[in-house]
């Protein structure tokens, strides 16, 4: 019989074609967040049983632009750049599972396939997207990381653009925010292949770095504006109030995650 290789598709004999190899995966990358309060009534409908509002500020939201740079345990990715180089946008609410506070991803953007494979092995919901935010550089015009740096930040997916931001740092932080600072909450979903048979896959699962390290975190202002389009919903997170804006470079490996529940999505898959 054929043996078949490969941590995903496509699998072959070498394997050497499957879209990402095995975790532990790791990130290295410059991270633009901006925090505000929406309507919790807009954050609660995102939330499918048995995950509830977050008992404190249930309408904060954090929507995070990454530049990243990715690879598997050899490094190899790194040296072939293509491999490695991705943006992505998100938005990231709080929520409770048994009285436990988790993050949620309930939009997200990325530019490259592997970051989609990726991101639906983890449970994120990922679309592709047009990404792109302000780089840092110690020389020449490039904003540098100290007071009263500025940094843009746009999103666009199918041609319209969803978000747009612009970051004034002000001072050190003690941390990054607080809504994407919760190990995730998601949902893995695949529906059968039969018709009305609904989920084939159906988990909770809860997420997290295997192992996290950063620089220094800046705090700052943002002017922050959310666009509406025919097949995106996050104008829905409207800006009701402003909280706080972040910049910090991180390094994070993740390596799997852990079942919460199995079977609770009750719909039908459509």
């Amino acid at each position: 019989m054929t043996t078949v290789r490969g941590y995903f598709h496509p699998r072959t004999a070498t394997g050497s074609s499957s879209l990402v190899p095995s975790p532990p995966w790791r990130y290295s990358g410059d991270l633009l967040t901006v925090e505000y309060r929406t309507d919790p009534a807009r954050v609660r409908e995102l939330l499918p049983a048995p995950l509830e509002l977050a008992d404190e500020d249930a309408g904060a939201v954090a929507l995070v632009w990454a530049d990243w740079q990715s690879c598997s345990s050899s490094g190899a990715e790194l040296l072939d750049p293509v491999r490695s180089q991705y943006k992505e946008a998100f938005a990231v609410v709080r929520c409770s599972y048994r009285g436990r506070t988790y993050s949620r991803c309930v939009y997200i953007w990325v530019d490259k396939d592997f970051a989609i494979a990726r991101g639906l092995h983890q449970g994120y919901p990922k679309k592709l997207g047009s990404i792109h935010q302000t780089r840092p550089h110690p020389y020449g015009p490039a904003p540098r990381i100290e007071a009263g740096a500025r940094f843009g930040a746009t999103l666009a997916a199918a041609d319209r653009r969803l978000a747009e931001a612009v970051v004034t740092l002000r001072e050190p932080s003690e941390t990054n925010g607080f809504v994407n600072g919760h190990p995730m909450a998601h949902h893995r979903l695949l529906p059968s292949i039969e018709k009305g048979k609904g989920f084939a896959l159906d988990e909770l699962i809860e997420s997290g770095a295997a192992s996290f390290e950063a620089g220094p975190a800046w705090t700052g202002d943002a002017e922050l504006a959310l666009f509406e389009a025919p097949t995106e919903e996050l104008a829905r997170l409207e800006i009701r109030e402003p909280i706080a804006a972040y910049y910090r470079q991180v390094g994070v490996v993740w390596d799997g995650g852990r079942l919460l529940e199995s079977g609770t999505s009750k719909a039908d898959a459509e």
